[in-house]
């Protein structure tokens, strides 16, 4: 019917206290569209409730122009232009919705749909306009609503009642059903021979009939029906043949029973199920054939085995758990039943253990409830009163000839198709997995969560199972690090499986991907945007999920996701007195889980209450993901009650537990310090307590610390006549002598910050840096005036005496302060100019006060000074020691050791630099200590250098200029040796690992690295854009003007506080859809024993080939790796998909004048880096072979021998057909050797130490 909006509004505003209506249509589910009123109320007037305002519309309008919403507002929202903005009319919420007033059914129809509901969900009368999921409805019991409405004759669709969840709305729906008829058995009892028109839903020929009937113990007379796998059957053949050992889907249930009487009873209560059910007579054949099927029997033996297990050796039930642990044993796939009963006397406790082990593959979560069911039936003696047994086969033509694999590609090609990245909770991919690493944690939500999920969901009109699978989706979200995730959902299988599905046996539930798009969303809107995608799923439920993959924009053999949830329905109820005299004398102890994927959630909904489990690889810890989907939901719950258009991805998951301990545990450095200090200040103090002390040496010249305090002093009276004053800027641009430290104080005590200018730099660097400084003055000395001639301020050249005149007393300079400019320490820009940072004395003198608890005096007491000045670790060498009594000793670098006698213990240098020392020799005996940073240090260079030398600590320090420095730290000795991470903060200083929402990221989660605290610096000079875009409000300090800097670098915190570095986050690169972390390569590439230094880049030289490239440099040309050699190295320790496909070696990496890798200038790789993929032909007659099969499975017209299986459109099916291929053509090989050598040479490589099967 047509419906003017202008008519409803113009009612509405009639009505007393309305002053302004207005009515929109809108469709906030897919498929559902209804119109709601907004209204203004007149000041004053008393509010109508919103049923009475409906009733009255009712009295004027049609019902279908009756808005079924109504929602108050205290003004329009108006857009910028000041017209009113119809798309920001808030959701309707429920008490936007009128109060449901009992109508009675209406119709033949309705009346018995609600008889239906009545029953299954325990309300004593359903009204016409009542709400399946109101009411408390869900997936399981939607199962039993369908079968019990087709046994009266009512055909309704699954997708009807999820998208028209009311009663008359369903009722009006009845006969949209898609359910076939499935084809009979044509096999004859007494059969003699099988031919192919007996078998409708298989599609074999003769000669692979006969060699299944050949299989059958019994022959053909034992041959009841074949058929092909379901969905998810396909997968579990698929990883039972990829297992080395044991089965990930072989399931134990762990029974105590009293004696050996009720042990033989259960005995033939279960064999009665067998003999009942036929998926219990299945076995699975796939030898010789080129689809595997599942053959059903007409009889089979449970097979029963007694163990003879001696009591001194343990517990009997652990030794029997061991013995037949599903890690190393498994079930004979290929032999009816896919069940194993095994038992032992358990003597000291005069009981008998009994394990049951069943597969996967004939048994889901419902299906085993069912056995059970049927057994208590038999053990009661009433298993004549059991309705007719379902047979699997319903199932499986339902599957196959149900929706059209057409529609299921359209489907998930609009679901997925955009989805380029795979969803890595953790970074975890192996989904070949086998479950022998998977650790399992529960827990129950408490009541109050319970209850609060439950009527948020009735209130939305949505199932629980809607928003357990958004918070699950905020738990995957903030552990990978994406805002649209995807998901394994488990679905039941049983919605459009047909009549009597719902009591059926079998592997009916089926694991495909859900999309849970959360950037942008409000917390309501979610909601049901969830529920809409999972009812939409529901449609496609029996599809294959390599179609789903394959769908989707992530190529194979990468996963489109590592991560699932099971959410099922079950029973935790008092057991029935006819249940307890059933099972009298028989316990059930516990049941396990296991699965191939790395993290699972299952969540049972015991319909009084939630429990929670979770399994997963033992790293990860399965209580904490427990804890991070409690926090989800109740912070989900908080936002829907209190304000429901919070941003999902702003909602916490972690418990405050963890983020106490990753904000402040972690971060626990205070460290007491004289934040009102100045660095000459703390030099002044030391002067007076050891003024004839060394303080510099430079070659032959030697300063005391009352020398070098004067002549400081000098200098520093003579800047302050220059007009030098707090926050003055001075540049020093003097070669490496005691002079260049006399330069340094003499700034720093006329109240003036230091700014760098290394006269080793270009010209063209020095006069930007000092054009952008405008510094007050500047000193030199002869050698370097020439580089300054362009200066329009005072040049002080320090080689003349003019200074010397002035007074040796420590300057009083008025109003310095320890918040005035220490240094201004230029660092490369993304611009391609340098950017200033300016330090403050409070952030260095932060920085020393840590340096002196780090370092005391006796490893300060003989420093050697060697890192130019335009490096902040130059800070640390000169310093330190100076504030503490230390000694420096200044060079022009680190490899003038190499020359003349130094002693020195202690070396501050970047990891290269040592390397080169090592490599001559060149390093004193008695340095005691070495800190290293700036590069990533290796481990055969700590190893290196505590074989070769006396040392007895290295110091790892990372931190950028911006922080002063260091800001974290970690000492390796002899004893520990090397240490894979960076370290923990240093004093007085905070990392924060945060997501892009600013939020701290997950334990052992990949975040980008924040620092706080003493260190932070003032902000760059000039460039106030980009201080206010990486110097941020602290907002996790309870200081108010704390701030915190933002630095680019990606890192993770390891269990015990220490922090691991990534690399950079615009190192990150996506290669055919996966995010890779460029550093992870460097450094595995420069792990190997030939390689000096590594990096990997993202090339682009041909527009849309995005491809990794390589360059490095050598230990020596002698022992210098072919590209094979290199390749080989990384396809050993990275997936294919991180190894560069080029190398290039030069003889040293570009760099930039900084020192730092100059990226553009890495050359584009020539022909010969190239690891070819261009065709070449196979070569053998392995290759040849298997080059043949390749082409006949994949459907292509040619296969090199550089091709790659899952690249030509491979995946886990094709690759069981396969190997079954494989074998007849006489080699044997495993499937999982496909995915770690996928291209044809390598795999047939792989086959050459393979048993031939003549």
């Amino acid at each position: 019917a047509r419906v003017e909006l202008g008519e409803i509004e113009a009612q509405l505003s009639q009505l007393p206290g309305i002053e302004e209506a207005l009515v929109l249509a809108r469709e906030d589910e897919p498929g559902q569209p209804r119109l709601a009123a907004y209204f203004i109320e007149r000041a004053g007037s008393l509010s109508m409730p919103v049923s009475e305002l409906r009733a009255t519309l009712l009295a004027v309008l049609p019902g279908y122009m009756v808005p079924s919403a109504f929602v108050r507002l205290d003004a329009w929202p108006l857009t910028a232009n000041g017209k009113v903005d119809r798309k920001a009319f808030p959701l309707p919420d429920r008490e936007a919705l009128p109060d449901r007033e009992y109508e009675a059914p209406q119709g033949v129809v309705e009346t018995a749909v609600a008889e239906i509901w009545s029953s299954l969900l325990h309300v004593e009368r359903v009204g016409r306009h009542d709400h399946f999921f109101e009411l408390g409805g869900h997936s399981l019991l939607a199962v039993n609503l369908i079968a019990q409405m087709r046994r009266q004759g009512l055909d309704a669709d699954i997708r009807s009642l999820f998208t028209q969840p009311t009663l008359a709305a369903l009722a009006a729906a009845v006969g949209g059903g898609n359910e076939i008829t499935v084809p009979e058995n044509a096999i004859p009892d007494n059969c003699t021979r099988i031919t192919p028109e007996m078998l409708p839903l298989a599609d074999l020929d003769q000669a692979a009939i006969d060699l299944i009937v050949a299989s059958v113990p019994g022959g053909v007379a034992n041959l009841q029906d074949i058929y092909p796998l379901a969905p998810l059957q396909e997968g579990i053949l698929y990883h039972h043949l990829a297992a080395d050992a044991g089965d990930p889907y072989v399931l134990q249930s762990v029974f105590e029973i009293a004696d050996r009487a009720r042990l033989n009873a259960f005995v033939d209560a279960l064999q009665s199920v067998v003999d009942r059910h036929d998926i219990l007579r299945t076995a699975v054949q796939w030898k010789g054939l080129e689809t595997p099927v599942q053959v059903v029997c007409r009889q089979a033996r449970l097979p029963v085995e007694q163990v003879e297990l001696d009591p001194l050796e343990g517990p009997i039930m652990a030794q029997l758990q061991q013995r037949f642990d599903p890690r190393h044993s498994r079930l004979d796939m290929s032999q009816a039943p896919l069940l194993r009963l095994v038992f032992a006397e358990d003597q000291p406790n005069q009981r008998w253990a009994a394990i049951l082990l069943f597969h996967h593959m004939v048994l889901d979560h419902t299906a085993l409830e069912v056995v059970l069911h049927d057994m208590q039936a038999h053990l009661l003696g009433q298993a004549d009163q059991l309705e007719v047994a379902i047979p699997y086969r319903n199932y499986v033509a339902q599957a196959r000839l149900g929706v059209s694999r057409e529609d299921h590609e359209a489907f998930f090609r609009e679901q997925l198709g955009d989805i380029d990245e795979p969803t890595l909770p953790f970074g975890l991919l192996d989904v070949q997995g086998d479950g022998r690493d998977i650790e399992e944690s529960s827990l129950t939500l408490d009541r109050q969560l319970n209850l609060r999920l439950r009527a948020q969901a009735r209130q939305l009109g949505v199932s629980a199972a809607s928003l357990v699978h958004l918070a699950w989706a905020q738990v995957l979200s903030q552990v990978s690090g994406r805002q649209s995730v995807v998901f394994g959902t488990v679905l039941i299988g049983r919605m459009q499986s047909g009549e009597g599905a719902e009591r059926a046996l079998g592997m009916f539930i089926n694991t495909l991907p859900l999309r849970v798009d959360l950037a942008g969303q409000g917390a309501q809107a979610g909601v049901r945007a969830t529920h809409a995608q999972l009812t939409a799923l529901l449609g496609h439920e029996h599809a294959p999920l390599v179609l789903a993959q394959r769908c989707s924009g992530v190529a194979a053999p990468l996963p489109l996701f590592s991560a699932l949830l099971n959410y099922r329905h079950s029973s935790v109820g008092e057991p029935s007195a006819e249940s307890i005299e059933a099972w009298r004398g028989i316990d059930v102890q516990s049941g396990e889980e296991r699965t191939n994927y790395p993290l699972t959630l299952n969540v049972d909904d015991q319909g009084d209450g939630f429990r929670l489990s979770v399994l997963v690889t033992g790293k990860v810890g399965a209580g904490r993901v427990c804890g991070y989907m409690q926090t989800a939901l109740d912070n989900l719950l908080v936002a829907l009650e209190q304000s429901p258009d919070t941003a999902l991805e702003s909602l916490p998951i972690l418990p405050a537990a963890e983020r106490e301990q990753l904000l402040v545990g972690f971060n626990d450095t205070a460290l007491d310090c004289p934040h009102e200090q100045t660095i000459h200040g703390l030099f002044e103090a030391q002067v007076e307590r050891t003024p004839e002390a060394p303080a510099v040496v430079h070659g032959e010249q030697r300063l005391t610390y009352r020398e070098l305090n004067e002549q400081a002093n000098r200098l520093a009276h003579t800047l302050r006549k220059q007009g030098v004053q707090p926050d003055s800027r001075v540049g020093i641009c003097v070669e490496r002598s005691a002079e260049m430290v006399v330069g340094l104080l003499a700034i720093l005590k006329a109240g003036g910050g230091y700014v760098p200018l290394d006269p080793a730099y270009p010209a063209e660097r020095i006069a930007y840096m000092l054009q952008d400084s405008t510094p007050a003055a500047v000193l030199a000395q002869s050698a370097t005036e020439a580089l300054l001639t362009d200066v329009s301020v005072p040049v002080i050249n320090l080689d003349q005496n003019n200074w010397q005149e002035e007074s040796v007393r420590n300057p009083q300079v008025a109003g310095l302060t320890s918040a005035h400019l220490a240094y201004l320490i230029y660092t490369s820009g993304s611009t391609g100019l340098p950017k200033g940072v300016m330090i403050e004395h409070r952030n260095t003198v932060n920085f020393l006060s840590w340096a002196h608890t780090a370092f005391d005096g006796a490893a300060l007491e003989k420093t050697l000074f060697s890192t130019s000045l335009n490096f902040d670790l130059a800070v640390y060498e000169c310093f330190a020691p100076l504030t503490s009594g230390g000694r420096i000793e200044v060079v022009s670098n680190v490899l003038q050791l190499q020359h003349g006698e130094h002693d020195i213990g202690l070396i501050n240098t970047v990891p290269s630099a040592l390397k080169a020392l090592l490599e001559i020799n060149a390093l004193p005996e008695s340095v005691h200590t070495v800190n290293v940073a700036g590069e990533a240090l290796k481990r055969s260079l700590v190893e290196n250098l505590f074989e070769k030398t006396s040392v007895q600590r290295l110091c790892n320090l990372y931190g950028p200029s911006e922080t002063t420095t260091y800001s974290s730290w970690v000492a390796m000795d002899r004893e520990r040796g090397f240490a894979a991470h960076i370290g923990k903060p240093v004093g007085n200083t905070q990392f924060y690992l945060l997501d892009q929402q600013q939020q701290p990221v997950p334990l052992g989660v990949a975040g980008e690295i924040y620092i706080g605290g003493g260190g932070v610096a003032r902000g760059y000079l000039n460039r106030d854009d980009l201080t206010a875009e990486r110097f941020l409000a602290d907002p996790f300090s309870p200081q108010p003007a704390a701030r915190m800097y933002r630095t680019g670098d990606l890192g993770r915190y390891l269990p015990d506080g220490n922090i691991e570095y990534l690399g950079r986050n615009d190192d990150q690169v996506k290669i055919r859809g996966f995010r890779i972390e460029l550093g992870e390569i460097d450094a595995c590439l420069a792990r190997h024993p030939a390689v000096q230094d590594a990096v990997v880049t993202a090339r682009e030289d041909v527009p849309g080939d995005k491809r990794l490239v390589a360059y490095y440099t050598v230990q020596s040309a002698q022992t210098a790796p072919d590209i094979d050699s290199l390749r080989g190295w990384l396809l050993g320790q990275l997936p294919a998909y991180m190894v560069p496909v080029a190398y290039v070696r030069l003889d040293a990496l570009p760099l930039t004048p900084n020192g730092k890798l100059d990226r553009k200038a890495l050359p584009a790789p020539g022909e010969g880096a190239l690891i070819s993929r261009g065709y070449e032909a196979p070569q053998g007659e392995r290759e040849i072979l298997i080059a043949g099969i390749w082409q006949d499975l994949l459907g292509v017209t040619q296969v090199g021998r550089h091709d790659h299986f899952f690249e030509l459109g491979g995946h886990s099916l094709l690759a069981v057909s396969l190997m079954e291929r494989m074998r007849q053509e006489g080699l044997e090989a495993e499937v999982k050797s496909l995915f770690k050598h996928p291209t044809l040479s390598e795999y047939a490589a792989t086959t050459e130490r393979m048993e031939i099967v003549l």
